[in-house]
């Protein structure tokens, strides 16, 4: 019996098409890394019978990354990343451990089965899959076929089975393009990004962004934006003049008429037309008008529209949105929602996924009366050739999706029913009016079929008055006329929805990367989200662009991406080789790179403008060791430390509160210390800023503070306060926080684990000797005899944090994910004895012997 190792793109989903297939008769286990299931039952696999094990991958298997030294932003020139620096894929989440987990799955198997997503970053993902799977498989015999692609739109049982049955092959060229994005991503992105930051972040103080970040397709996203932003400023308002007349057909009521003109700059001549228009008593019909009007039904939805009304009308940003559409797909309630398509295939079921919705408490009446009377056919739109529209596959009420995700599936839903439904027809009556020799309109309309207006109501014609019977050459009195002054406005800025519709326009990313780019914006503090989701650009955003243009301004313009967008999908249609087009779009990139750099002085004018320079910047915190002047402190993003009489420049670790730490010196350097600190509820940590950027011991890394420091001496080192092995994390080690007192605590110096302890206690300190049973240090505690909880009211006691069972109930985990095996739910109630180190959570039989302390900690650096 064959075995066939079938691969989907989630979890989720590989349970729901198991499911599918297996008809509910599957056996589910959990794979070795956790995250993923493998679900196996036995079934017919082209005319034989087989043995299928269902699994999944969680999105990308591998990423691209440049190697080892050239990840170093200090040893290396970003101009060699454009061609000089070798690029490896790598794990994309290490701790998943999915290429393992693949191949374990793999191993003897004779076929595979790949389920990923049906577009090109599917592809993309099906090549990581067969790398890591195909040689640990059986070899086939001969010209036997042994790999499958499984091409499906949504998760229902009618696309599963399709697809099951008519297994494709994956598509090596629009894999190939993936792959050659993400290298033209990665090369330009990181040169640009690396020179700009280290270049304006060592001048000014107050950039408030951690990363000066270039993309090729973020950039000219910003750049949309900050051209809004110079239009609304450049704009000059003029005063004009319009002018308004009503009439009384009758005697309580008033029509109000628009002028033909429309409007007049001049003051002068707007008096001129009022004055003769005043000398008529009565207008005069001139004609009357009546015309049938369609106001056609949607297209059929795709990615980019969802987008953009999910942002305009339900006030969801772009990823947010997509991620919740995702999550409807992968649950079976809408068709994939990546798609460039507008058009219904001729054989797809419309019918059936109406039905779908008959039952449907918010738009029964509607679907019934469709499938009574027959449907209307979807317009005609673009067919891109990848997937179907976005498409309802089953009903769902409010209470089973809730909030956003109910939100976004109505939307979806009456968008569908719209497009199988008819236009909307209305009467359209103008009536042409003449005072003196000026013309005047009144228009009215009224609804005769309101078509697919009645499932989407926003889009129906507003009510209006109805107007008065009128016939050419009809007499009716005036009521008033008068002269408005008014003044042209500026636009608006950009909102999502527009900004979405640009890059579109403009082929700046795809349907899957438009969210992330917009969302990188954001995140990098270029621009920030206003009221109605209106993109506002910041003062860094509008430098950063503005430089561009002053240098480069086809580094900001969306043509050259444009291009490369187009040489791209080339690529994926096998028309274009992917090593050329690489190699030419790199050398383009690379001209301009040493372009900008030899040009920086242009947009370094324009920052000097808007921003501080370091030494004007923060406030003066601890001293130097050099110099043994105070330092600034600097907290705009990136907080760092700047000595302005040694013009250097220390960073910091970020997202904490940083402060002077009791005036202490490093032993090493004479610099003084700071600590870091997240919050009373995490960790902190002293230390040194020379230590921090110059690691002082071969053993350790830049960015460590005294809490992995290994000096043999020093009282804030590791050697000093580390007390055990993590009981989480492979490598870290549990060090006692001297701050925290009285409530003190350890914390794990490589994860997010804390361990409260003696609370209320007065002293405690880490002694030389360690435990018998676990080797952890033990730890020497003082209370005062008013507070003490020691037996027989003692005040000192020495003993393990782990094995001691006079501590037993004074230990305290607090780490959401975690259980210590001598811990029921992190509550400091004893299960027993147990291991300091060694032990993991929830317990293991036979533990491993544990290492000695220091043995520990010469593991753990080295």
């Amino acid at each position: 019996m064959k075995t066939v190792l079938m691969v989907a793109e989630k979890p989720s989903l590989a349970q729901s098409i198991a499911k599918i297939l297996s008809r509910g008769s599957m056996s589910s286990r959990k794979g070795l890394n956790g995250a993923c299931y493998v679900h196996e039952y036995t079934g017919s696999f082209i005319g034989q019978s087989a043995h299928f094990k269902m699994t999944s991958v969680c999105g990308h298997v591998m990423t691209l990354d440049f190697i080892g030294k050239y990840n170093s932003w200090d040893k290396v020139d970003p101009a060699e990343l454009f061609s000089k620096a070798p690029t490896e894929k790598k794990e994309a989440n290490p701790k998943l451990t999915m290429v393992k987990f693949l191949q374990v799955e793999g191993r003897g198997c004779d076929c595979i089965v790949l389920w990923l997503d049906c577009d090109k970053e599917g592809e993309n993902i099906c090549f990581e899959v067969l790398d890591a799977v195909l040689p640990v498989m059986n070899k086939p015999r001969s010209s036997e076929r042994t790999i499958y692609r499984a091409k499906f739109s949504s998760i229902t049982d009618t696309d599963i089975c399709n697809a099951m049955n008519h297994l494709g092959e994956p598509n090596r060229n629009e894999a190939l393009s993936v792959d050659a994005r993400q290298e033209l991503d990665l090369r330009i992105g990181c040169a640009f990004t690396r020179f700009q930051t280290k270049y304006f972040q060592g001048k000014y103080g107050n950039l408030d962004s951690s990363l000066i970040s270039f993309g090729p397709c973020q950039t000219p996203t910003l750049g949309f934006c900050v051209e809004r932003h110079d239009k609304i400023q450049s704009f000059k308002p003029e005063t004009y003049w319009v002018l308004q007349a009503k009439v009384n057909p009758e005697k309580e009521s008033s029509l109000t008429l628009d002028w033909d003109r429309v409007r007049v700059f001049d003051r002068e001549i707007a008096q001129m037309f009022l004055n003769i228009t005043k000398m008529a008593k009565e207008a005069k019909v001139e004609s009357v008008s009546k015309k049938e009007k369609v106001k056609q039904r949607p297209l059929a939805l795709n990615t980019v529209e969802m987008l953009r009304v999910a942002s305009a009308a339900l006030g969801m940003g772009p990823q947010h949105a997509m991620q919740i559409a995702e999550r409807l797909y992968t649950q079976g309630y809408i068709s994939y929602p990546r798609t460039e398509t507008t058009h219904y295939p001729e054989n797809f079921d419309l019918k059936g996924c109406l039905r779908q919705q008959a039952n449907n408490p918010y738009w029964a009446e509607t679907v019934k009366a469709l499938l009574s009377d027959g449907i209307n056919h979807p317009r005609k739109g673009h067919d891109a050739g990848d997937h179907p529209p976005i498409t309802p596959m089953r009903s769902a009420t409010e209470a089973e999706l809730g909030g956003d995700g109910w939100r976004l599936y109505e939307y979806i839903t009456r968008h569908f029913i719209a497009t199988v439904s008819a236009d909307c027809r209305y009467l359209q009556t103008t009536i042409s009016f003449s005072i003196g020799p000026e013309r005047f309109t009144c228009i009215g309309k009224v609804v005769t079929s309101p078509g697919f207006t009645e499932v989407m109501p926003w889009h129906s014609i507003p009510l209006e008055e109805s107007l008065p019977h009128c016939e050419k050459g009809d007499l009716l009195p005036i009521g008033e006329i008068k002269l408005l002054e008014k003044q042209t406005s500026p636009p608006d800025y950009l909102t999502e929805a527009e900004l979405i519709t640009l890059m579109e326009k403009h082929g700046i990313g795809t349907d899957a990367s438009i969210p992330v780019h917009i969302n990188n914006i954001c995140q990098r503090n270029y621009v920030t989200v206003e009221s109605g989701r209106r993109l506002k650009p910041t003062n860094l955003g509008i430098v950063l662009v503005h430089g561009y243009y002053k240098i480069d301004a086809e580094l900001v313009l969306p043509t050259i991406r444009s291009a490369v967008e187009k040489q791209l999908n080339l690529i994926a249609l096998g028309k274009a080789n992917y090593h050329q087009v690489l190699e030419h779009t790199l050398d383009i990139f690379k001209r301009k790179f040493h372009y900008f750099v030899d040009s920086i002085a242009g947009m370094d004018e324009l920052m000097e403008v808007s921003f501080s320079p370091l030494a004007a910047t923060g406030k003066p915190l601890s001293r130097c060791g050099k110099c043994h002047r105070f330092m600034k402190y600097i907290q705009a993003k990136p907080s760092r430390l700047h000595c302005s009489h040694c013009d250097e420049t220390y960073s910091l670790p970020q997202n904490g509160t940083i402060k002077l730490y009791k005036e202490l010196r490093c032993p090493l350097d004479d610099f003084e210390l700071v600590l870091w600190s997240s919050g009373s509820r995490g960790k902190s940590y002293p230390l040194c800023p020379y230590c921090y950027n110059h690691p002082p011991f071969r053993d350790m890394k830049k960015g460590m503070g005294c809490n992995e420091c290994t000096h043999p001496t020093c009282q804030h080192s590791l050697s000093m306060l580390g007390i055990g092995q993590c009981v989480e994390c492979e490598n870290g080690v549990l060090v006692l926080d001297s701050t925290s007192g009285p409530k003190w605590k350890m914390a794990c110096n490589k994860c997010n684990v804390i361990v409260h302890f003696f609370e209320n206690a007065h002293k405690v300190r880490v002694s030389p000797e360690t435990c018998d049973l676990c080797d952890a240090a033990l730890v020497d505690v003082d209370f005062n005899k008013a507070k003490s909880p020691l037996p027989g009211d003692e005040t000192q006691h020495s003993g393990c944090v782990f094995c001691d069972p006079v501590f037993q109930d004074l230990v305290e985990l607090k780490h959401a994910a975690m259980r210590h095996p001598m811990h029921r739910g992190g509550q400091g109630k004893r299960q027993g004895r147990g291991r300091g180190k060694g032990r993991r959570p929830g317990g293991r039989l036979n533990p491993k012997k544990p290492k000695d302390k220091m043995a520990a900690l010469a593991a753990y650096f080295v």
